[in-house]
């Protein structure tokens, strides 16, 4: 049945409707400044809405009535961010951001005039990415690992502070923002009240109940959480963008985003210093939870200068507030074993509340900080959670100290294996010297078949604690030989379970490469560095020929991983592991791609505009890498090619001017033979 024509002065009304509330919502939500009021807002959204079901066909994405819309979803899928999203180094105190303040001076070395920083509030919350194409949003992703998110586009159209499309009348064409999703205080404590009168588990704090509401399968569960957001920054942008950060909170406000609250700018750190000393005092006053300030410099030009380590702009750092702290006692004062053979000391204390969850055991790293602190078994303490999430003793209080207490000696044998332990010259590490611990070797197997590594689902501490009971595995590669029959002797596993497990062995034979690096347990490789490593060596046997220079040859690799990943791969029990794995199927090397090869774009820059018919930009943009190519943002000289699809706009023009060559999406396609 053909659709009705939809009257032309209709279409216009409603067309009117989405753009006024939008930029209502946008004055209420992210300006905290509404011009009308609740009742002429909610006449205009029944206005809309009344067009809308009477005129299906006027429904658009960016319509305010369509912030919750589709159905639940069976999970969520991965996502490459265009901008990586990288973490922050911290400071504790004054004397830690003046030394981040030289660092800055140091690196730039008077190259780019005087610096100057912007500080702002840093939300407890949960970091996301949103991009919009021409303006609409069309995606939003969780921070993931930096360079990999989780897509929850459903959800967070659902957060009122999040434009469905942009206000500026001429968008750039694509454009990736970051900013963090938070729930208010007063949000808190309703939603725990609910769960508690519904007999459901409470979360421990806001932050965690904004990371759980973003991760509903339901949209619109997420959408009753009354969730917050702030924008703080440009990842990416096809158009240029303003050169001082503080120019760029003011374009961001420009184009609908929400921004945080009192940022500021400063033209000495003694002042940033003075605006965190403030609000450390003040971060009570606020609605919603804050755990710090990010101090930034201004200039981009100086941003760019100054550069990032693997893991960290060179040019921001988080001042961490002191952490919540309170009062317990010890009751014990246990040993753990963990994966490297390190004996840890742990505090058993008295249950107590420590910014926001029950804490009952606190670590206390190693002999030399127990003795330190002087902490015995049956001493009040003072305790806090280490950057608000690892509790740790911080000092005892000695005036309430009896008789009684019983002062610590660490073991002379492992207390898992009875093995001896040693501690070698000059490490604060006590450790077992028996590579066959138990103890050792369930940590190294949990850790190899956990999310962060090879993710091998069902394969949680309880089954590989049976499973090395039973003698059924020894190390990692065992997982892949063994059978249905031993799975079934598992307590309450039958049909279903043992199945899944098979399944989840099986695809994790094909897991990339940096997985099994970051799963075999090298020290001092965590996630990020065997990405690292990865994308230099793409096969495990590059990685087994490579030297200690070779390996110092890579940005962001010092000279203790050299000496720790150079050594793991020299010793004969890790190459009899990895032999056996290869043998079980595990991949070892992956796809050169990235312009590593000799493809037929081999060393070619391209620029990509407008809309695309037949790829995502992400995907033309990995065609172009997996071939040698490479992509950037504007166009220059440099340019070899300039990919135009739908209303490219001014880098087409650009593109003429400059003489640099241009095709469409079917050239491309011929070129790629895609």
């Amino acid at each position: 049945m053909a659709q009705a024509t939809i009257p032309e002065d209709v279409g216009k009304q409603a067309e009117r409707l989405r753009k006024d509330l939008n930029y209502h919502i946008y004055r209420y939500y992210s300006l905290d400044d509404p011009v009308v009021s609740d009742a002429e807002y909610d006449e205009m959204y029944r206005a809309l809405l009344d067009l809308e079901s009477e005129h299906p066909g006027l429904v658009t994405n960016d319509s305010p009535t369509q912030r919750v819309g589709p159905p639940p979803s069976a999970g969520f899928t991965s996502v490459r961010h265009r901008g990586r999203m990288l973490s922050l180094d911290n400071a504790f105190n004054e004397g830690e951001l003046k030394a981040f303040d030289e660092r800055v001076t140091r690196g730039l070395g008077g190259r780019t005039g005087t610096v100057e920083y912007v500080c702002e509030l840093k939300m407890d919350g949960v970091a996301v990415a949103l991009t919009y194409e021409n303006g609409l949003l069309v995606q939003g992703a969780t921070r993931g690992d930096g360079e990999v998110g989780e897509d929850i586009t459903p959800n967070l159209r659902t957060v009122l502070a999040v434009p469905l499309r942009l206000l500026a009348e001429t968008p750039p064409d694509l454009i990736e923002v970051i900013g963090e999703v938070y729930m208010p205080e007063a949000s808190f404590q309703k939603l725990n009240k609910d769960r508690l009168d519904n007999g459901e588990p409470v979360f421990a704090n806001p932050r965690n109940a904004a990371a759980g509401s973003l991760r509903q399968l339901n949209p619109a569960v997420t959408a009753s959480r009354n969730l917050n957001m702030v924008t703080f920054g440009v990842a990416y942008s096809s158009s240029t963008i303003p050169q001082y950060h503080r120019q760029e909170l003011a374009y961001l406000r420009d184009l609908g985003f929400r921004l945080g609250e009192h940022n500021d700018k400063f033209s000495t750190i003694d002042k940033a210093a003075g605006f965190c000393l403030e609000w450390q005092r003040r971060r009570r006053d606020l609605e919603y939870e804050i755990d710090g300030v990010v101090v930034k410099v201004d200039s981009r030009t100086q941003q760019d200068a100054l550069g990032a380590t693997s893991k960290s702009p060179r040019w921001a750092i988080a001042y961490k507030f002191p952490p919540e702290e309170k009062t317990t006692k010890v009751i014990d004062i246990l040993v753990s074993v963990g994966r490297t053979g390190v004996l840890t000391p742990v505090a058993v204390m008295e249950p107590v509340f420590v910014a926001g969850s029950t804490v009952t055991h606190a670590t206390l790293h190693n002999e030399d900080e127990v003795k330190r602190k002087d902490v015995r078994v049956g001493d009040t303490v003072i305790v806090r959670k280490a950057g608000d999430v690892i509790p740790e003793v911080v000092k005892v209080i000695t005036d309430k100290r009896t008789i009684k207490e019983v002062p610590f000696e660490m073991p002379e044998l492992c207390p898992v294996c009875l093995s001896h332990v040693e501690r070698e010259e000059g490490e604060a590490a006590t450790r077992c010297v028996n590579v066959a611990c138990p103890a050792q070797t369930f940590g190294r197997i949990a850790h190899f078949g956990s999310r962060g590594a090879m993710d091998i689902d069902g394969l949680g501490k309880e089954t590989i604690l049976i499973l090395l009971d039973r003698g059924f595995i020894k190390d990692e590669s065992d997982i892949y030989y063994l059978k249905r029959e031993q799975l079934y002797e598992l307590p309450g596993f039958k049909d279903k379970s043992v199945d899944n497990l098979v399944h989840a062995i099986d695809i994790a034979r094909d897991r990339p490469t940096w997985r099994l690096l970051h799963g075999l347990g090298i020290n001092h490789v965590g996630a990020h560095m065997a990405q690292v490593l990865a994308k230099e060596f793409p096969s495990i046997d590059a990685l087994l020929a490579a030297t200690e220079d070779d390996l110092l040859g890579i940005e962001g690799v010092g000279p203790r991983i050299a000496e720790s990943v150079a050594l793991f791969f020299d010793q004969r029990e890790n190459q009899t592991v990895i032999e056996r794995l290869r043998e079980a199927g595990v991949r070892m090397a992956d796809e050169v791609k990235a312009g590593s090869g000799d493809g037929p774009l081999k060393d070619k820059t391209f620029v990509l505009t407008g809309a695309l018919s037949e790829f995502t930009r992400e995907q033309a943009s990995e065609i172009i890498e997996e071939l040698g190519g490479k992509v950037t943002s504007s166009v220059s000289k440099k340019t070899d090619y300039v990919l135009a699809g739908a209303e490219p706009g001014s880098k087409l023009d650009k593109a003429r001017s400059l003489g640099v060559e241009t095709m469409s999406e079917a050239e491309f396609k011929q070129l790629t033979g895609r």
